[in-house]
């Protein structure tokens, strides 16, 4: 680790092995200490597509980069084929850094690649990261978790295994949580939407959709349930976007701190009208 870090007893990243690091929602700041160690110390990073590629900047010297990241409607690695590669290179002696984006177990495929190495008899180690539906939120203004909104939120992936919504019991997630979150979502707004307003969302519900969370082009989108898929489309914002849909969303106003640094008031410091501080 550079001399300018506290002193700490950073772990040694040992030949043969493979550690699973989430690189945080975009911004390389937000990567964890853990995370700048293990690209200081690996000879072979596998990455993931959606990372910024600066962090690729503070690898050791003479590192082999891998990119094997999966994105949709373009030509990808499958999960057996990235996992049978870490495994390959662990039992060639290498010292692997698996880069994920946001956090390797929050919907990002890190489970079923440890999963491999396990069965493999590789062994890992597992860094957590920020996940982008808790930070690239929080960085847009939006806490997933507010005492006047909400005593729950809910985490769902916008598809499955072949692209479709996912087959969830949308009637209880739209009865039993006050927020909900929504990965990989854009594909299967339009669906997703109509899924929760028939299960009793009300369509003028606030929603926002975050683009490119946390990078210098971040763009977020303040909508209703009822309109977020087409006001989507007629903006261009894509994916990758993280969709929040709650009472939260509200908060943006009080809370877009990015705002203040552009020298620029908040829009309403209580948009809730709780009167509260």
């Amino acid at each position: 680790m550079p001399d300018s870090l506290p002193l700490f007893d950073w772990p040694e990243m040992l030949p043969g092995w493979v550690w699973l690091v989430g690189a945080g929602p975009g911004d390389p700041g937000l990567l964890t200490l853990h995370g700048l160690n293990a690209l200081r110390q690996a000879d072979t990073i596998v990455h993931d597509a959606l990372i910024d590629a600066r962090l690729l900047d503070w690898v050791a010297p003479g590192a082999e980069r891998i990119a094997m990241g999966k994105r949709g409607g373009v030509a990808s690695p499958t999960q057996a084929e990235i996992s049978a590669r870490l495994v390959g290179l662990a039992r060639a002696g290498r010292r692997v850094l698996r880069l994920k984006g946001g956090d390797p177990f929050v919907f990002g495929r890190g489970g079923e690649e440890a999963q491999a190495l396990a069965r493999a008899g590789v062994p890992f180690r597992i860094v957590p990261g920020i996940s982008a539906g808790i930070g690239g939120l929080a960085h847009a203004g939006i806490p997933v978790t507010h005492a006047s909104v909400n005593q729950a939120v809910t985490f769902v992936t916008g598809h499955d295994t072949e692209g479709l919504a996912p087959r969830l019991d949308w009637g209880a997630i739209a009865r039993g949580s006050p927020v909900i979150v929504i990965y990989m979502g854009m594909r299967n707004l339009a669906e997703i939407a109509g899924r929760l307003i028939a299960a009793g969302r009300d369509p003028a519900e606030p929603v926002a959709i975050v683009a490119s969370a946390t990078m210098p082009g971040e763009r977020v989108l303040e909508t209703t349930l009822g309109t977020c898929a087409a006001e989507a489309e007629a903006a261009g914002i894509a994916a990758p976007a993280i969709v929040c849909v709650g009472q939260a969303v509200k908060l943006r106003q009080a809370l877009d701190w990015q705002r203040l640094v552009a020298g620029r008031p908040l829009r309403d410091t209580d948009p809730l009208g709780t009167g509260e501080a």
